[in-house]
């Protein structure tokens, strides 16, 4: 029997009991811990593997399956071209480090050298391992994976989400045979994922968002951005969606790898004001200002492009939350940021999200009691 809150057919397609998938955190952020507990509560949880090497991915991929027996999702930046692999000449580093300075030396940090920079893992070997590690969904951001990729997945019955910050990228992963298209609205917190459009254009909120791509692809819909509660389940689901992906307040469970000073910023009076920043990576991500951002807001286009500024910005993030100062660390959120954080288990935060689905619980959607 279809339970009233069943994800129907993508629940049948992912293998899960509830319409509700954790979101993917990299930058150390998720945890095994987290993903295994979101499957075992009959979600999806799922796992940011886009700084791993390939051989760290084969480990994961065995770690998640010996955690849970349920379905669960790994997930890869496709990168942009030469992305990877650019770095600064010497003359140009030193002018970024430099600007950087004065945050090293008050937070006892170490400027990376230029031998240091290390290009990411190449995305085809990381595929390539993803691939051959076999979990049982594989989820992408900013961009549509090689043909060779989804061909290979679909052979070994891997399930491939794919994501969206337009319409016209929804149609272009339908088109390229994804089997689920996550519609991540600019409402969601950490990177955005445009890839078709230049980002000023491809910024869309997840309510105008979600009954669009609906309308346009045959794949699922997974609705993202701006959803914490039952209330905002039930609004993605009346436009369209299938499910819906939660990031931002699965980082405020204690299994989130997020450290204690981004958790005691979420679900307070702080998270309700959120920017988009290349200050902490070099790439455009949402996240709520802090002294750092507001300080350093001139040189939002100057800095390097990812992967450098973030590998720049790498030991100033890790002394600031270790010295508990959340001025200085990048405050991944989205805009309903301030609705997340009770300091629950990822089990029981699932668990309350279950009860306001549709067919449960208060019929009006009412928030949790906090």
């Amino acid at each position: 029997m279809t339970l009233p809150h069943s994800p129907g057919r993508l629940g049948d397609l992912l293998g899960i009991d509830h319409p509700i998938i954790q979101g993917p955190f990299g930058g150390g952020l998720s945890s095994v811990a987290l993903a295994a507990a979101v499957s075992e509560g009959g979600g999806l949880g799922s796992y940011g593997a886009h700084i791993l090497t390939p051989d760290a991915i084969t480990g994961l991929v065995t770690e998640l399956k010996a955690a849970t027996s349920r379905p669960f999702a790994v997930n890869l930046w496709v990168p942009l071209e030469g992305e990877r692999s650019a770095l600064p000449d010497r003359t140009a580093l030193t002018a970024h480090t430099e600007r950087l300075r004065p945050y090293y030396e008050q937070l006892g940090a170490t400027a990376p050298a230029y031998k240091d920079l290390e290009a990411l893992p190449a995305f085809d070997d990381q595929v390539d391992a993803l691939l051959a590690a076999a979990p049982p969904v594989i989820s992408f951001v900013m961009g549509i994976p090689p043909r060779r990729v989804i061909d290979e997945a679909r052979r070994r019955g891997i399930v491939l989400i794919g994501t969206a910050t337009t319409v016209d990228e929804a149609v272009a992963l339908d088109d390229a045979g994804l089997d689920a298209i996550v519609a991540s609205g600019s409402d969601a917190g950490g990177h955005r994922g445009a890839f078709l459009a230049p980002l000023r254009e491809s910024l869309v909120g997840t309510f105008s968002l979600v009954p669009q791509i609906a309308d346009a692809v045959s794949a699922p819909v997974i609705a993202a951005g701006g959803i914490a509660d039952g209330r905002g389940i039930r609004a993605a689901l009346a436009l369209g969606a299938d499910a819906v992906q939660i990031g931002t307040a699965f980082l405020t469970t204690r299994e989130s790898g997020a450290s204690d000073v981004h958790k005691r910023r979420l679900g307070t009076p702080a998270a309700r004001t959120t920017v988009l920043t290349r200050l902490f990576s070099g790439r455009t991500a949402r996240g709520i200002p802090n002294r750092f951002v507001r300080d350093m807001a001139a040189y939002e286009d100057a800095v390097p492009p990812y992967p450098v500024q973030n590998a720049l910005m790498q030991p100033i993030r890790r002394a600031a939350a270790a010295q508990g100062r959340p001025e200085y660390v990048n405050l991944w959120a989205g805009q309903a940021a301030a609705l997340a954080g009770d300091g629950l288990s990822a089990r029981e935060y699932l668990a309350q999200l279950v009860k306001e689905l549709p067919g449960r619980g208060d019929p009006s959607g009412s928030p949790r009691a906090r």
